[in-house]
């Protein structure tokens, strides 16, 4: 059975290009344009990891991990920011991983295979 992945992403581009690059691996993947749309998607898709943005319109990426961690605490969660900055930020230390982005996926879609791979 595929594994399912939900990326949460203001950015339409980058959530479609994210399901390009994950669907070519052979994952599912489930898109979200902001906070409240990945929370109810957890509870009804249950994916099997969240790739979330940290800068969305309304609630931040940040906030959503803590409220991820009360939902699903073992749900992994990667941070995928523009801004490294946030690596070391408090509350990001609740994601199991923390990727930059750029057009090159390899760390991101290594991580994956880390965490899935358990």
């Amino acid at each position: 059975m595929k594994k399912k992945i939900l990326v949460v992403d203001d950015e339409k581009n980058m959530r479609l290009l994210f399901q390009e690059e994950l669907t070519d691996e052979g994952y599912d993947v489930i898109l979200a344009d902001r906070g409240e749309t990945a929370l109810r998607m957890i509870r009804e898709e249950r994916p099997d990891l969240v790739t979330l943005d940290i800068k969305m319109p309304g609630e931040d990426g940040l906030s959503v991990l803590r409220k991820i961690r009360e939902i699903e605490y073992d749900l992994p969660v990667i941070i995928c920011s523009a801004y490294s900055v946030y690596k070391s930020d408090f509350s990001a230390v609740a994601a199991d991983h923390y990727v930059v982005k750029s057009s090159n996926f390899d760390e991101l879609k290594s991580k994956i295979r880390e965490i899935l791979s358990y």
